[in-house]
């Protein structure tokens, strides 16, 4: 067999023209050596085909078409005759990928962000992409504080031409920031710009926290809030000058040194508006922060430009650009702005988009926008929006964004995206006590039914205290106007015998219709009606109180009750609110017609305060009064305010606070009055987002019977730390109390928790 090499494979070794051959018509093309590769994958690459001429410069295509496929890491081109053979020796293929000694990242993510990179199983292998799959999991290893670990990589291979690869890994102890100085600092300790860094040297918590390891990024974070700490407090040219991150040879320890120049203190000398102001200059001043004599402070200043552009988003110009000038006087240490303002033209809406929902309908959302397409931008109406969807308490999360529209300068579209939540739950609720031991209830409830909006629950309860059967059904659009429909269907037992109050027992059956109003965007108003049947069991250890109750009205009493409330909520989220006031009054009246005739009212208020992006500050108020009228002595006493439990005075008992029978002092009678206050700091978790808080809190409140002076020391406190979660079974609430002023006879409980609340 007479073969001739290609002359363009050997040039650079031999004379070409020894080699050398005449054009020919290929007259048929033979590929040899694949194993994988199919050869109509080869002759797709080919730039010849049968019945071709070839001639060297086409050869050499040949040979660089396939080597630039990256299959094969030897091509040779072979002329037999006036047959093209093509002679191949492919690259193996990846037949797995393991991981020896990874316990800081999960093997899954890995192989994810390898398979990104074009390093996966049966991928043909490359050396170089190894390489780089190597460096990039140092780097990402290095990210992590492991500065000495160790990676060791081994290419195995294996039957029909594969390989093996194996990643070694010994990631060493992750090195710990040993000492963070600040050099250069004179108007501030160093100790106190420390706190403000979230990188610190190890501490008790850092365990979890992670802070005592480096992390460029947190560092980066920490600078940033170093300026912001000297700019907002008229500090205006401080500078960070340098940043030096050190290791120890033994990779163990990480030192850092940061240079900063502080510069001069300013004062602000005068504050102007120029530009196009489009509204009256008065109603722009009132929207300015900084004033003249004032400590500069770049907060206030950002605050101000922000404040003056949402302001004039609201009129549509969803494009404004307001910016401060600064003019120094270094001499008088002053420093005077010139805010210019440029509207931009006026805006209006496209279209509203909504995405993410895959079971709740597009009326249910967009009921709630208040964003009209087609009317001017307002970035108030948005923002509205937005917390109007989000109290649905149908999705996890809600975002807007407001992109133009693309080929206009005056459009843009509003997109509304939802990720949405199980709005089916078996519900439970849990207590214990040492007299209750364990407390169950339950609940089916369907909150968005079939996507309509619409809400259906039937609760069950079983605890030894409460027994009863409810079925409730609310339509919250029951006319376009959003005026809301709803009733209830109840039979509940109530028997507290093994609380801490006193003996008693009622049945009650019942029915009611209700309705709310709405009178602003936060705003709205609820009455309803109930038909209520009470059978009342009263026994010889009861209370006296209770007992000529029932010889006075009976053991058995119908009523109509009349309910009427006013809410404003105006928190900023329905799951885990960081600003905002919640309000809610009640009233409740039996009317005469039926055999008793009482009235209770209540208010709450309830508002949380945002101290940073951290913390939450929640203050919390909440008191009830009722008595009897036309003739009646005082509230039913099963009709009485209880304190004490998770959802009033944690660290008490379920209601276990308030008046004591004097037979039994152990037992308590409730009372007429309430006062409970909460104040809690709270905070969350990295990488729960909103579903999961810590608090710190601070409870006081009591009841008092009728007649009973209200006396401070009759108060109860506690306090402690909360956790409250939105798992995916429910809100789980956990406390842990410490009483602050209990007395004897108190019932205190130091753990308390309840799942399937509100919360």
């Amino acid at each position: 067999m007479n073969r001739k090499i290609c002359p363009v494979l050997l040039a650079s070794l031999f004379s070409a023209s020894a080699f050398a051959f005449e054009p020919f018509t290929i007259r048929d093309i033979r590929v040899e050596g694949i194993q994988r590769t199919e050869a109509g994958t080869v002759f797709s690459y080919l730039p010849v085909r049968v019945g071709d001429t070839l001639s060297e410069e086409k050869a050499s295509q040949a040979v660089k078409a396939l080597f630039a496929t990256g299959f094969f890491k030897d091509v040779r081109v072979e002329i037999e005759g006036d047959v093209l053979v093509v002679v191949l020796q492919e690259r193996p293929a990846i037949a797995r990928i393991d991981f020896v000694g990874m316990k800081e990242f999960e093997k899954d993510v890995i192989l994810k962000a390898m398979k990104d990179m074009g390093l996966s199983e049966t991928q043909i292998f490359d050396r170089a992409l190894l390489d780089r799959a190597e460096q990039e999991l140092k780097r990402q290893y290095l990210a992590k504080g492991k500065y000495g670990v160790r990676i060791t990589t081994t290419v195995t291979p294996l039957e029909r031409n594969r390989v093996g690869i194996n990643f070694n890994i010994d990631e060493g102890k992750a090195a710990r920031i040993k000492a963070i100085n600040i050099v250069g600092a004179k108007a501030f300790r160093e100790k106190d710009l420390l706190e403000l860094f979230e990188l610190t040297t190890p501490g008790w918590l850092t365990w979890y926290t992670k802070n005592d390891q480096y992390s460029r990024q947190k560092l980066s974070a920490d600078l940033e809030k170093l300026r912001s700490h000297y700019m907002n407090r008229g500090y205006l040219e401080f500078a960070v000058d340098s940043t030096q991150v050190s290791i120890t040879p033994d990779k163990q320890d990480i030192y850092i040194t940061i240079n900063i120049t502080e510069g001069e203190r300013y004062q602000i000398s005068s504050i102007q508006l120029a530009g196009n102001l489009i509204l009256p200059e008065d109603e722009i001043r009132r929207l300015v922060l900084l004033k003249p004599g004032q400590v500069f402070s770049r907060e206030e200043l950002n605050n101000t430009t922000k404040r003056i552009t949402d302001r004039l988003s609201d009129l549509g110009y969803a494009f404004a650009n307001v910016n401060a000038s600064p003019e120094l006087d270094k001499e008088k240490k002053q420093v005077a702005f010139t805010i210019f303002v440029d509207p931009g033209k006026r805006v209006y809406v496209r279209r509203v988009n909504v995405t993410g929902n895959t079971r709740t309908r597009d009326e249910v959302i967009r009921r709630e926008i208040r964003q009209m397409e087609g009317g001017w931008y307002n970035a108030e109406q948005v923002t509205l929006s937005r917390q109007r969807v989000d109290k649905l308490g149908y999705f996890n999360d809600v975002t807007v964004e407001t992109p133009p529209v693309p080929g206009t300068a005056d459009q843009v579209d509003v997109n509304i995206n939802v990720t949405e939540k199980p709005t089916g739950n078996v519900m439970l609720g849990a207590g214990f006590s040492q007299s209750e031991k364990v407390m169950l209830s339950g609940s089916i409830s369907q909150n968005n039914i079939f996507g309509s909006g619409k809400h259906l629950s039937l609760g069950l309860n079983t605890s030894k205290i409460n027994r009863n059967l409810s079925l409730s059904y609310t339509d919250p659009y029951f006319t376009i106007d959003g005026i809301s429909q709803g009733f209830d269907l109840y039979h509940r037992t109530v028997n507290p015998t093994t609380l801490d109050v006193g003996d008693y027992k009622t049945t009650s059956t019942g029915a009611g219709l209700r309705f709310g109003f709405p009178i602003s965007e936060r705003e709205s108003i609820g009455v309803g009606l109930t038909l209520d049947h009470t059978k009342i069991e009263v026994f010889d250890d009861s209370p006296q109180r209770y007992i000529d109750f029932v010889n006075k009205y009976g053991g058995s009493n119908l009523t109509i009750p009349f309910t009427a409330n006013w809410t404003s909520d105006g928190k900023d989220s329905y799951i885990m609110p960081t600003r905002g006031v919640y309000q809610r009054a009640g009233l409740e009246v039996a009317l005469p017609g039926g055999d008793l005739k009482y009235w209770k009212l209540s208010y709450q208020y309830q508002r949380f305060i945002p101290l940073s992006k951290t913390f939450t500050l929640m203050l919390n108020g909440d008191v009830g009064i009722g008595d009897g009228f036309g003739g009646q002595d005082g509230l039913p006493f099963y009709k009485n305010y209880y304190v004490g439990g998770i959802n009033s005075v944690r660290g008490y008992a379920t209601a276990s606070l308030g008046p004591v029978d004097p037979r039994y002092p152990d037992q308590r009678l409730g009372g007429n009055r309430k006062i409970v206050g909460n104040a809690e700091l709270l905070w969350g978790l990295p990488g729960y987002d909103k579903s999961l808080r810590l608090g710190w809190f601070f409870d006081v409140g009591q009841t008092f019977g009728k007649g009973q002076k209200i006396k401070t020391d009759e108060f109860r406190a506690s306090t402690g730390l909360s956790l409250a979660w939105v798992s995916p079974v429910g809100p789980l609430k956990f406390s842990i109390a410490a009483p602050l002023n209990d007395k004897p006879g108190d019932d205190t409980e130091t753990f308390q928790f309840q799942l399937g609340s509100t919360f």
